[in-house]
């Protein structure tokens, strides 16, 4: 296939491009203002971004992964415990359990969501199960009433990773939950990349109790109770910046809209993509499309034919998080984690972001089937 068009696999720029003086103008009122940590834009978007979740509290700190880990010490997880969570899903979420003092868990996944199988979730409690942290992955709302349901049986928490989740939805008692709006405490990425991005690392933790998001706010700041004055232990340096939450509140209000956009461009590679030998996503009304995976017995081979083409792509995530060389301690082998060690030797990701145009679409799609048609 001739190369008539290049199709980055992201394109930020696009998306600064059109929020224009909307953003400029944020960013100089941050600068002029003078006040760079924890000031007053951190608190508006953390109660606008708590508004949109429907959680009560948003305690913004500086990264996702951040965001994880301040959620495991905000309930004292720590040596002797575990955490359930899955291996599909990079290492962010182990590595902020080991980092913690406690031992990731992993659990298969639903070989169709690709989230946390929750009729596998009972026989992977424990004793020492201290946290459930399902992921929301690709844009998707893992199964949280099933999920929630197990860990309230024996009074575990459940900690969401909703780094690419935002604005994701489930329903519940037929009304729409979002993510952030479910676990004790859920966490998010502000990565760039993500649906809701920053210029840079930000994150934050979302959740209905107040003592937690009390205690979030003094251990993303030294564990100080006031300024000056340490009032608890494992405090450590983790806040979200002024700049970055300036950033965020003008994006915050363009996010259902970019959500929406995402679900189009979905929606067009589904049907341009019908009847080819490619595993589609799952769809749910709620899904807000962080990324656009297939699934292809030949996904190597496909990934070069696209590169060759013009389009960008990726693989995410190539190596699960269970057969890591730094992981090998923790005991898992090549065959424990069967359907997640398929997903992850099957899956590519295709360009997918709200600005994308449908000539875009089509040309990535007329690529994919020029493949198969060879």
């Amino acid at each position: 296939m001739p190369t008539t068009m290049r199709v980055p696999f992201g394109a930020l720029v696009r998306q600064a491009e059109s929020l224009g003086a909307e953003l400029t103008d944020a960013l100089v009122r941050v600068a002029q203002g003078g006040w760079y940590v924890l000031g007053a834009e951190v608190q508006a978007f953390e109660a606008a971004f708590a508004a949109y979740c429907g959680a009560a509290h948003c305690v913004g700190v500086a990264s996702g992964f951040e965001a994880l880990y301040l959620a495991l010490a905000a309930l004292d997880i720590g040596p002797g415990d575990e955490v359930i969570t899955v291996a599909n899903a990079c290492v962010y979420q182990a590595a902020a359990i080991l980092q913690a003092g406690a031992r990731p868990v992993f659990v298969e996944v639903n070989p169709h969501t690709h989230n946390l199988d929750p009729e596998r979730l009972e026989a992977a409690l424990t004793p020492r199960t201290k946290a459930v942290m399902p992921v929301h992955l690709y844009g998707q709302l893992a199964e949280l009433g099933a999920i929630r349901a197990s860990a309230a049986r024996r009074g575990i928490p459940v900690i969401e990773d909703a780094a690419q989740a935002h604005g994701a939805w489930q329903l519940e008692h037929g009304g729409e939950r979002r993510a952030g709006a479910w676990g004790d405490l859920a966490c998010f990425s502000f990565y760039p990349s993500k649906n809701l991005g920053a210029l840079g690392d930000a994150g934050a933790i979302t959740t209905h109790d107040p003592a937690l998001a009390e205690r979030l706010r003094r251990l993303r700041m030294y564990g100080w109770g006031e300024k000056y004055v340490t009032t608890e232990l494992g405090g450590r340096n983790s806040r979200l910046d002024e700049i970055q939450a300036a950033a965020l509140r003008v994006k915050l209000r363009h996010l259902d809209a970019w959500n929406a956009a995402r679900r189009e461009r979905a929606a067009w590679y589904r049907e341009l993509l019908a009847g080819l030998p490619l595993e589609l996503p799952a769809d749910a009304p709620g899904h807000v499309y962080h990324l656009f995976v297939v699934a292809c017995a030949t996904r190597d081979d496909l990934r070069q034919h696209l590169l060759a083409a013009g389009v960008g792509c990726d693989v995410h995530y190539p190596l699960p998080t269970h057969l890591q060389p730094a992981y090998a301690h923790l005991g898992y082998r090549p065959g424990d984690l069967p359907i997640t060690e398929r997903l992850a030797a099957t899956m590519l990701s295709l360009p997918l972001y709200p600005e994308l145009t449908r000539a875009e679409v089509d040309y990535v799609a007329g690529a994919v089937r020029q493949f198969f048609w060879q």
